[in-house]
């Protein structure tokens, strides 16, 4: 499908209008001007790539808002716990994710840099928008990139119904020889919050098997699922879906490998701390943890062997014989690759339900902007 008909009801605006009414937002809502720079990176990276759950569409409801309400700190405070030669733990002390996981990442591949690997925990956080931002920084640096996060509970264990670990994905990203990285960047979970998000401003139902309810059934009714998930009655399905038949104690083994390595390094929250509601069910800080991992292919066989031999692997796999009806294969990164080289000439879409989040952000904070949506 062609992105003018899965778009076809929205406007495209273009990256350099978006990265800067975000900065610009963030700004207002008091974020210092370099960290907001950080963030309206990492937010338009992800709609440049064309996952539309984790940009724009999150700058509203999960950082501005929680600024609001005062659980989230708009000025981050970065304190160094421990540094050793190739591990570190900091503290974002309730700071923006985005600012506190490009300086962990970052640490991660100097230290990677001088001693082969680095790695890189990181505890009291927040949201830090798409993953693959971070892996992306190692393999333009010529490394290997591997971080995770855990999140507010989500995830339903195999045979359970009540909603435990976050969507915590676990993302890779790989140097190759093309044109783009190899870059897996997905939850344990079979989709996650913000692409329950783009269903419920697209007025569209979920697929049977994404959602479970406590009566042990899918659930499929998106506006009430995204109200339920926040109260415990329905719960997102592992990897593999629900119970183990197609393999659902694999995606939920996953979760929790990413639950235990975000928390239990750097002594942090995990599962029902991360609620984010206290026991009157008023809102309360998520403090998350996150883990980066930097290794340097040049101390194993060398960078462009590695990059040789990842691109080759992918080609190898894309050109293998297609399933009827299918007439390519994609390898991770390729998709975004492509969302990138369209969205490029035309900028990103946004929904009705976006648009007017942007008009609530602007007109609260009496910004100086107007869209070119306003001007039908």
């Amino acid at each position: 499908m062609a992105y003018e008909d899965a778009y076809k009801d929205c406007v495209w605006i273009d990256f350099e209008t978006l990265e800067q009414f975000m900065i610009d937002a963030l700004v207002a809502y008091g974020v210092p001007k370099q960290d907001a720079k950080v963030i309206g990176d990492v937010l338009i990276e992800s709609d440049k790539r064309g996952i539309d759950s984790h940009g724009i569409g999150r700058l509203k409801p999960i950082y501005l808002d929680r600024i609001d309400l005062g659980i989230m700190n708009p000025v981050t405070n970065i304190e160094v716990l421990k540094d050793d030669m190739t591990t570190a733990v900091l503290d974002g002390h309730n700071g923006m994710g985005h600012v506190v996981g490009k300086k962990a990442m970052e640490m991660a591949i100097e230290k990677a840099g001088k001693y082969g690997m680095g790695m890189v925990a990181v505890r009291n956080s927040n949201h830090y928008g798409i993953a693959g931002y971070y892996v992306t920084m190692a393999t333009d640096a010529g490394m290997i990139g591997i971080t995770g996060t855990n999140a507010r509970p989500s995830i339903a264990p195999t045979f359970g119904v009540e909603n435990m670990m976050g969507t915590n994905p676990l993302t890779f990203g790989l140097p190759t020889d093309e044109e783009f990285p190899f870059v897996l960047d997905c939850a344990t979970s079979i989709t996650q919050r913000g692409k329950i998000e783009v269903y419920g401003r697209a007025g569209k139902q979920l697929p049977p098997g994404w959602v479970i309810g406590l009566d042990g059934k899918t659930r499929t009714d998106t506006d009430q699922v995204l109200k339920d998930l926040t109260t415990g009655e329905a719960a997102l399905t592992p990897l593999g879906g629900i119970g183990d038949e197609l393999g659902g104690y694999k995606g939920f083994g996953y979760a929790m490998v990413v639950e235990i390595l975000s928390a239990a390094l750097q002594d942090g929250a995990f599962m029902k701390q991360l609620n984010g509601f206290d026991e009157n069910h008023k809102p309360i800080p998520y403090p998350l943890g996150h883990f980066f991992i930097a290794i340097d292919p040049a101390r194993f066989m060398g960078l462009d062997v590695f990059k040789r031999i990842a691109g080759s692997i992918c080609r190898e796999i894309r050109s293998s014989k297609k399933a009827p009806g299918h007439d390519r294969i994609y390898t991770a990164g390729e998709k975004e690759y492509e969302a990138w080289q369209y969205r490029k000439e035309h900028g990103c879409p946004v929904p009705d339900s976006l648009q007017k989040a942007m008009v609530a952000v602007r007109d609260k904070k009496k910004m100086n902007y107007s869209f070119s949506f306003e001007r039908k």
